[in-house]
């Protein structure tokens, strides 16, 4: 997401700051090509102007004019203003009420309710410890309730059993009722959507919401809707009332703009976002990461909040030792490939480095993609485990077998070898310089373990 503002917005920024001093005609310069980059974005016009307005106010003042570095000083301003709307309050979702509390979805069809529902119930029942019940309303769309059902069983969260000719504000009480005999903490409703907003789906929204209570309602958007998701907002807002937003297809979005324009006219926070198809792929927004993230700082306590979700703390350090030993094997550099797949695509993590806009192009050329992380996978999973503990016996008949058995090529599987070895060659020196190498700024350039292993 933001993939294009961030680009129009590194360039803009880069010629700012390789300046000395700025004169005013020089802020508002850079701040036209922002609003332009805003605008393109899909971000609505009037959020657009709020925030050029806000930004130069303080831009042209003796804040900026008279520092030492007058262009970083603009892009910290400019992050400060994404970060305030984006939303600076707390984004935690609000549980608090005597169980069971109701959690009411709301959106229009074709927005991934069902989805959003099924991932919400999976992410409170695994880190908040919740014992969650989910509940379809939705009588209209064929199969909707099945569809709840189904990702019912593949989370192994309890799904209320449908009845044939309920009506929703029925289910909702009912679902209500059954919650509470059987002690759940949590009861999410999932309500129907149409095609567009009409009197009739926001009746029965409100219906819902009065009978059930909830102590949130989440809007759940399309990332994609762009300029419609203001109305959609608003609304939404206006008729039912909304506690706070929820993005989804954030990871096939490059502009963005529906999440600055949202938070601005709902004036309710961004809770969540979707970030993929699985079950698990459903982020806390953070504004402070997202802003970070838009002007090229990446957000690195997200790639590690990332890596600690697939990887044991004991298992990092015991692979950390083995490293340093110089003890280094295929085995570990395929387990290593295995969490970084489990860690989402290699261009969202790669994105969340700081700096990977500037070497966007040479990540293009180098051809790094889950695709090229998947080969490498299978390459070594075609190896004997001889094999992989001891890779100088993978001779020239050996390397025509791993390729065929892996459907690649004996020049990938080349490759391979030799990133191996390079990183190998690279743990092994850093063994030797010790704690001083790693902490206490010996090791050389470059010499830093890369992400993903071997793509140096």
């Amino acid at each position: 997401m933001f993939e294009s503002l961030t680009d129009r917005l590194s360039g803009i920024f880069e010629t700012l700051t390789k300046r000395g001093a700025l004169k005013e005609a020089d802020v508002d310069a850079a701040l036209g090509e922002v609003r332009v980059a805003l605008l393109e974005a899909d971000v609505a016009l009037p959020v657009a102007k709020d925030f050029i307005a806000a930004v130069r106010e303080r831009a042209v003042g003796s804040e900026v004019l008279r520092s030492v570095t007058p262009g970083q000083q603009v892009v910290k301003i400019v992050n400060d203003e994404l970060v305030a709307t984006l939303g600076t309050e707390n984004t935690e979702i609000n549980l608090a009420g005597s169980p069971p509390v109701a959690i009411l979805m709301v959106g229009l069809q074709g927005s991934g309710k069902t989805t959003t529902t099924a991932k919400l119930a999976l992410r409170l029942t695994r880190q908040e410890k919740k014992k969650v019940m989910m509940a379809s309303l939705d009588v209209y769309r064929p199969a909707a309730q099945q569809q709840l059902a189904t990702l019912g069983e593949q989370t192994e969260i309890r799904c209320l059993p449908s009845v044939l000719g309920e009506q929703p504000v029925a289910i909702a009480k009912r679902a209500m009722q059954m919650a509470r005999l059987e002690a759940f903490d949590v009861v999410i409703l999932d309500t129907a959507g149409r095609l567009h907003i009409d009197t009739e789906l926001m009746g029965e929204v409100a219906q819902v919401r009065d009978a059930a209570e909830p102590v949130e309602t989440l809007l759940v958007a399309d990332a994609m809707t762009g300029q419609d998701s203001v109305n959609l907002a608003r609304e939404f807002n206006e008729k039912v009332g909304v506690t706070g937003i929820v993005l989804t297809r954030v990871d096939g979005d490059a502009r963005g703009g529906a999440a600055l324009s949202m938070r601005a006219v709902a004036g309710c926070p961004i809770k969540f976002m979707g970030t993929g198809e699985s079950t698990d792929a459903l982020e806390a927004f953070n504004a402070e990461r997202i802003a970070g993230s838009i002007l090229g700082m990446g957000d690195v306590v997200g790639l590690v909040e990332k890596a600690q979700q697939v990887v044991e703390a004991e298992d990092a350090e015991r692979m950390a030792k083995k490293m340093l030993k110089g003890q280094f094997t295929l085995e570990d550099m395929g387990e290593q490939l295995k969490q970084i797949r489990k860690m989402g695509s290699l261009e969202g993590l790669l994105g969340m480095l700081p700096g990977a806009q500037k070497v966007k192009s040479q990540i293009a050329e180098a051809d790094l993609d889950d695709k090229m992380i998947a080969r490498q996978e299978a390459i070594i999973l075609s190896m004997t485990p001889h094999e992989r503990q001891n890779p100088k016996v993978i001779k020239a008949s050996r390397r025509k077998r791993i390729a065929a058995g892996s459907g690649t090529s004996v020049q990938e599987v080349n490759k391979l070898l030799k990133q191996f070895k390079q990183v190998s060659s690279m743990m092994k020196k850093a063994g030797k310089m010790g704690k001083r190498g790693l902490m206490g700024g010996g090791m050389p350039p470059g010499m830093m373990p890369p992400m993903p292993p071997g793509m140096r």
